[in-house]
């Protein structure tokens, strides 16, 4: 065997070393797979966080500028009634 074929033996071996030791070890290839789901799962939550801001935010410009929906807001969340106005509130068993 000539002394470069050595060599890249050598260095064969030394890659299938670090690799298995890599994927044994807990902090190798392990804990990247671990860390890059939990990125994944952390950028689904921001984008649904996202596009709840974004609905409360279509919805405070809606309150701010229309008095209909200003209304409806008061009247669902506080129970106003109008004067004259009978409520019947219904409960299903």
């Amino acid at each position: 065997m000539t002394s470069r074929r050595k060599l890249l033996m050598a260095a064969a071996v030394v890659a299938v070393a670090l690799s298995l030791a890599s994927v044994a070890d807990a902090k190798g290839f392990r804990r990247y797979l671990r860390l890059r789901n939990d990125v994944e799962v952390l950028d689904e939550r921001n984008r649904a966080l996202a596009a709840q801001n974004d609905a409360l935010r279509r919805e405070i410009a809606a309150l701010r500028k229309d008095p209909a929906t200003l209304e409806q807001s008061v009247r669902e969340e506080l129970g106003y009634v109008k004067p004259g106005e009978i409520v019947f509130h219904l409960e299903s068993p």
